[in-house]
This record gives C-alpha cells, sequence and structure tokens, in this order.
C-alpha cells in the first residue's frame, strides 16, 4: 500500500524531492534574505576601503562592512553581506577605469570615424557614446551588456527597428527606448544598476536618461560599432 501512495505522489510531482525544482525550473523566485553583515576580511580590503573613503588599514570593521554592504545592495552585487570580495573590487575597479576615460572614449581609435554618426560600445570597459566622425557627439555613459554566455556580439552593425514602448517577447519584460542592431540585440532602458552582476542577456543596457538621448540622437540605419570583451565573459 506504501508503494502505491509513493508512486501516485511521484505522478502528480508533489514529493518533497519534487517541489523545489520544478519551482526553480519554471523561474519561480527564491525565498528573499536579508544577509547578515560579516565580520570577515576580504582579500580586497585595502582597496575596497580606498575606494569608499575609509579608513585603510585592512582589517574588517562593523563599520566597514556597513558602507560595503550598503555599496553591494545599491548595486545588486549578492551576496551583499559586506564582504571586501572579488566580485565586488571588480566593479569598483571597472568603475575607476571607466572615469578615468573621462572625454575621450575612443582615444585608441577603435571605434570607426569614417562612418560618419555611430553608436559605439566598449565591452571591455562597458561604455557607450555616439560620436559624427571624430566628434563626441554624447557620452561616454556606462552601459550593462551581456552575461557569460549571452554576449553581446561584437562588429559592425546597424540600427534596423525602434520601438519606444517594446517588450520583450521572449523574457516578457518592458524595454523603453529600444533600438535594435543585431539579432534581437538592442539599447534600451534597464531599471538596474549599470554596474549590477553578471549582465543582461546580450542587449545594451542603459539608464533612462542615457536610453532617452539615444532614442533622440539616433535613427534607423544608423551604424553601430561593438568590440571588445565584457570582464567575466
Amino acid at each position: 500500500m506504501g508503494d502505491i501512495r509513493r508512486r501516485r505522489a511521484v505522478a502528480l510531482g508533489i514529493t518533497a524531492g519534487l517541489v523545489a525544482p520544478l519551482g526553480l525550473a519554471l523561474g519561480a523566485a527564491a525565498p528573499a534574505q536579508a544577509a547578515s553583515c560579516t565580520t570577515q576580511t576580504g582579500p580586497y580590503q585595502k582597496k575596497v576601503e580606498k575606494f569608499l573613503g575609509l579608513p585603510v588599514d585592512g582589517k574588517q570593521s562593523p563599520s566597514d562592512c556597513k558602507a560595503i554592504q550598503a555599496f553591494q545592495t545599491k548595486h545588486g552585487i549578492k551576496p551583499n553581506a559586506g564582504y571586501a570580495g572579488p566580485v565586488t573590487w571588480g566593479v569598483m575597479d571597472l568603475m575607476l577605469k571607466q572615469k578615468a576615460v573621462g572625454n575621450k572614449p575612443n582615444k585608441a581609435g577603435k571605434c570607426p570615424v569614417n562612418k560618419g554618426r555611430i553608436a559605439c560600445v566598449n565591452l571591455t570597459l562597458q561604455l557607450s557614446w555616439i560620436q559624427d566622425g571624430d566628434k563626441l557627439v554624447y557620452g561616454p555613459v556606462p552601459v550593462r551588456t551581456g552575461r557569460d554566455g549571452n554576449e553581446t556580439r561584437t562588429g559592425l552593425k546597424k540600427i534596423y527597428w525602434r520601438n519606444i514602448d517594446h517588450v520583450s517577447t521572449i523574457y516578457d519584460v518592458p524595454m523603453p527606448y529600444a533600438q535594435f542592431f543585431d539579432g534581437g540585440q538592442a539599447f534600451h532602458q534597464a531599471n538596474v544598476s549599470m554596474w549590477n552582476p553578471p549582465g543582461s542577456r546580450g542587449c545594451v543596457n542603459m539608464t533612462k536618461k542615457a536610453a532617452k538621448k539615444y532614442w533622440s540622437l539616433l535613427k534607423k540605419g544608423d551604424d553601430v560599432f561593438v568590440y571588445g570583451r565584457k570582464p567575466g565573459t
């Protein structure tokens, strides 16, 4: 009798071993858990302390943890336990490199200057800008590109379709100010931090301000050039 009941439960998918995997397979969100503040000193403690303007002693303190945790929470870094690890430092290091670019994002000349108006995307630095010849028109602005396995494809492309109120038919999420340039990959607004790991599903995510500006400056047929490699891909 016990075997019969067990077989019925398995057929209905209600055994304890099946419920959790089924929920995950359907994309159910895991219960949110508040991360407690760690007392552990991370491998990038001094660098993180310096970035955040904290006393640089290389030792974790309650105030250090709270500051690191606030940064992690703001940018969607998980777990947000205040640990100065490689992911947190990676985000900070990228921010420093982006800042160092200043108003010369194409200093190395990798984005074509013979195409007229063109939108450039540097995957390595996670920056995008619009230029006309060698004249900077707008940017650079931080962007969030494709994660490992869903990389934003490199090369010279053209904007082929625009939809200001687009909603993804694949992920069922809003994509305001969408400008498509390569097989479903597009510039569009995303309501997350531009430094939120691991990245998009291939699109070039932007803040609302940047996405609106791109919408006003670009048109169908304009060139887009994507180059470099996103950290972690």
